[in-house]
C-alpha cells in the first residue's frame, strides 16, 4: 500500500503523513492503555477490516511508532505496544477528546457503535487536577461486563482497563446509563438518585468524585445556531435583570 504525503518540510504536515491516514489516530488510542492482541484490536475497532488492521500496524511498525511483544505469563500470546515516540502522542490524541466533547460529540447517532472502555482515555481528558489536591484513591467503574478504573494520587491520575485491587469505591451503572453521561444528558448524581447507577465505599472518596472529572459544555460549530443560542442567553439575562423606575 503507497503511503500518501503532503510533501512539505513542516512539523505538522510530517506528522500527518505518519498519522493522519483513517483508523491510524485510534489504533494509537487504544494502545495508548497498554499493549493489545490483534484480537483485541478487532474487538475494539469494529469497522476496521482484518487487511486494513494488519496494514496500518505494519506502517506503525515501520515508522517506529508501535512494536509488537509477547504478554507476560499466562497468556504468553503476541501483542503489540507503543513505543517510546508512540506514547508521546497521548497528549495530541486527549486534546483531540477534550476538543471533541466540546465541539463534535451531540447526540449519538443510531449506527455509531459505543463501547464504556473507551472512557478509560476519557477519564485522563476530563480530569482536573488541581481538584484532586490531596486526594490519595482508586475508583472502580462497572459498566456491563466492562471493568476499569482511576488512580488519583495528589493531582495525577492512572486509568487502566481491569477492576483495581484495593478501590476505595466503586460504582456500577449499565451502558445505557453510561451514554447519556457521556453525552451530558444526565449527571452521574442523577443516575444514583434515580437507580441508573449505584456507588459504595468511602464516604469521603464518593464525595471528592463529583469534581474530579469536568465534561466541557457543548457548544456547536454553525454560526447560526450559534448566533440563536447566544440571543435566546441575552434574553434571559435581560428578563432577569431588574427594571429601574424612571
Amino acid at each position: 500500500m503507497d503511503q500518501r504525503t503532503y510533501n512539505q518540510y513542516c512539523a505538522t504536515a510530517r506528522t500527518l503523513d505518519l498519522v493522519g491516514e483513517r483508523w491510524t489516530l485510534l489504533l494509537i488510542r487504544e494502545l495508548l492503555t497498554g499493549p493489545k492482541r490483534f484480537s483485541d484490536l478487532q474487538a475494539s475497532l469494529r469497522g476496521l477490516g482484518t487487511g486494513l488492521l494488519a496494514a496500518r500496524l505494519k506502517h506503525l511498525e515501520r515508522e517506529g511508532l508501535a512494536r509488537k511483544i509477547t504478554l507476560p505469563p499466562p497468556a504468553r500470546t503476541p501483542a503489540y505496544a507503543l513505543t517510546e515516540a508512540g506514547e508521546e502522542l497521548g497528549p495530541t490524541i486527549l486534546a483531540l477528546a477534550r476538543w471533541g466533547l466540546k465541539w463534535a460529540m451531540g447526540e449519538p447517532d443510531p449506527a455509531e457503535t459505543f463501547q464504556p472502555g473507551w472512557a478509560v482515555l476519557g477519564l485522563r481528558a476530563c480530569f482536573d487536577p488541581q481538584a484532586a489536591a490531596g486526594l490519595s484513591a482508586v475508583y472502580e467503574f462497572r459498566i456491563d461486563d466492562e471493568i476499569f478504573h482511576a488512580r488519583i494520587d495528589d493531582e495525577t491520575i492512572e486509568t487502566l482497563h481491569g477492576p483495581a485491587q484495593h478501590p476505595d469505591a466503586i460504582i456500577t451503572m449499565s451502558e445505557a446509563a453510561f451514554l447519556r453521561l457521556t453525552s451530558q444528558t444526565l449527571t452521574l448524581a442523577e443516575a444514583i438518585e434515580t437507580g441508573a447507577a449505584s456507588a459504595s465505599g468511602d464516604g469521603e472518596t464518593l464525595r471528592r468524585l463529583k469534581g474530579l472529572f469536568r465534561l466541557p459544555s457543548p457548544r456547536t460549530r454553525k454560526a447560526a445556531e450559534q448566533d440563536r443560542a447566544d440571543e435566546a442567553i441575552q434574553r434571559t439575562q435581560r428578563a432577569r435583570t431588574p427594571r429601574t423606575a424612571s
